[in-house]
């Protein structure tokens, strides 16, 4: 791969109200949330989002959270995506479950730095990354379409402009390189989850609409 210069790459993004993102939503809201009170704090936190339900789980040590109001600003991050539906809502109709407890003695050892050694809680995994000059947001341009997309989507929905379709959706864009460069996009692919009493013909015009207005948006 490393000697071809033209060459077609794909891209896909999810929006905000696909279950991944949403467990990720409501993790850093845990994280932020212990945070704010100290900076210090530790938390590992899992969260599971299925039909109707919502359950955190994992180690924290910082400042009292009562349990009510964790699972209120849950509900809050569900309302923000914008789910209000049969088998997902922010609404009582979804239960949430909290199961966060303080950090292990064992874990806190490993984390905090005291004398010589190394620190770490054994299960971390390593991540990188790099910037580029593909776009103003030093983003690989294909990625960067495709959150785009995804990104006007959700701000047209809460806005009440896009109607119809409900908050879980997908975009893929495939660009076209040449001499290693972003020259066209050759294909654009966006999957969304209609309101099941949008008309059929709202959903073929939508189709259409959606190809039109928000790949055109993002000015590739």
């Amino acid at each position: 791969m490393s000697n071809l210069k033209n060459f077609l790459f794909t891209s896909e993004s999810v929006s905000e109200g696909h279950p991944d993102k949403v467990s990720d939503r409501i993790s850093d809201m845990v994280v932020d949330s212990y945070l704010s009170g100290d900076p210090f704090s530790r938390v590992a936190c899992e969260t599971l989002t299925t039909t109707n339900k919502v359950v955190l789980a994992g180690e924290v040590r910082g400042p009292e959270i009562k349990k009510n109001d964790l699972i209120e600003k849950v509900r809050h991050c569900i309302k923000d995506i914008g789910y209000d539906q049969d088998g997902f809502t922010w609404k009582e109709a979804t239960k949430i479950e909290s199961h966060l407890h303080s950090q292990s003695p064992d874990i806190a050892m490993g984390v905090d730095s005291s004398g010589n050694k190394d620190e770490g809680a054994g299960d971390q995994g390593i991540m990188f990354g790099y910037a580029c000059n593909e776009t103003e947001e030093l983003m690989p341009a294909p990625i960067n379409y495709s959150h785009k997309i995804l990104r006007l989507m959700a701000e047209d929905r809460k806005n009440g402009i896009l109607k119809g379709i409900e908050p879980d959706s997908k975009s893929q864009v495939t660009m076209l390189y040449e001499n290693e460069r972003p020259i066209k996009v050759t294909s654009v692919v966006i999957s969304v989850i209609y309101c099941k009493l949008y008309p059929q013909v709202g959903i073929i015009q939508c189709r259409s609409d959606f190809i039109l207005i928000y790949s055109c948006s993002t000015d590739p």
